[in-house]
């Protein structure tokens, strides 16, 4: 059995670098590179208050964990005080520990 080798085209250019496989270097998504997550405190000079129970809500998953700042995209410094915020509701009994 012989095998037919195909004549070496001209490579097509690339728009991005690539790893030693070929793939896209850097953080890139199927759509485009990912947008870095801004903390939207910060932007829109929300304050985190403990009676807010709307925006605490969306920190917190269904089971009542807080949320990481790397998932919601929130600074440290916001992060620290939104935890704050979440366990004094907690105490209070505005938000539940957990949920059955």
């Amino acid at each position: 059995m012989t095998f037919i080798r195909k004549p070496a085209g001209q490579a097509k250019p690339q728009k991005y670098s690539t790893d030693a496989y070929g793939r896209p270097a850097g953080k890139f998504r199927r759509n485009g590179p990912i947008r870095k997550k801004v903390c939207r405190f910060c932007a829109d000079k929300v304050e985190i208050d403990y009676k807010n129970l709307s925006l605490l809500h969306t920190f917190v998953t269904e089971k009542g964990k807080i949320l990481s700042g790397r998932m919601t995209g929130t600074c440290a410094k916001h992060q620290r005080e939104l935890d704050t915020a979440i366990k004094r509701a907690r105490m209070i009994a505005l938000l539940p520990f957990t949920v059955n």
